[in-house]
């Protein structure tokens, strides 16, 4: 699962002429001086790469809990965190799918 996800975020990049979200004047901390605008590619990167994390974070509880080394508690809080995340990675999922099929369907 994991690694799925991994291969994933290595495949998000910008194709040529699509400009990012920097260029439509939209950055983060906007108004603040010296923070360099990102594009939306990075972003979306960045939340793959930390979705990958939290998803190993929660089979390294699960596999510490069966172990007898992590609390119930704290298997329990990252599996349910790592659940949330994939819910979250499946939406995002089904919207960019969505969005593709829509522009397949428009007239040229």
């Amino acid at each position: 699962m994991v690694s799925a996800v991994s291969s994933i975020s290595s495949m998000i990049e910008r194709p040529a002429g699509v400009a990012g979200v920097s260029s439509f004047g939209i950055s983060p901390g906007a108004g603040a001086s010296g923070v360099s605008p990102v594009s939306f590619g990075d972003v979306m990167s960045q939340v793959a790469t930390n979705a990958i994390d939290t998803m190993k974070a929660g089979e390294a509880a699960s596999i510490s809990g069966v172990q007898g080394k992590a609390s119930v508690q704290q298997v329990v809080e990252a599996v349910m965190s790592a659940e949330q995340t994939l819910q979250t990675a499946i939406a995002i999922r089904d919207k960019v799918v969505a969005a593709y099929q829509e522009i397949a369907r428009m007239a040229i």
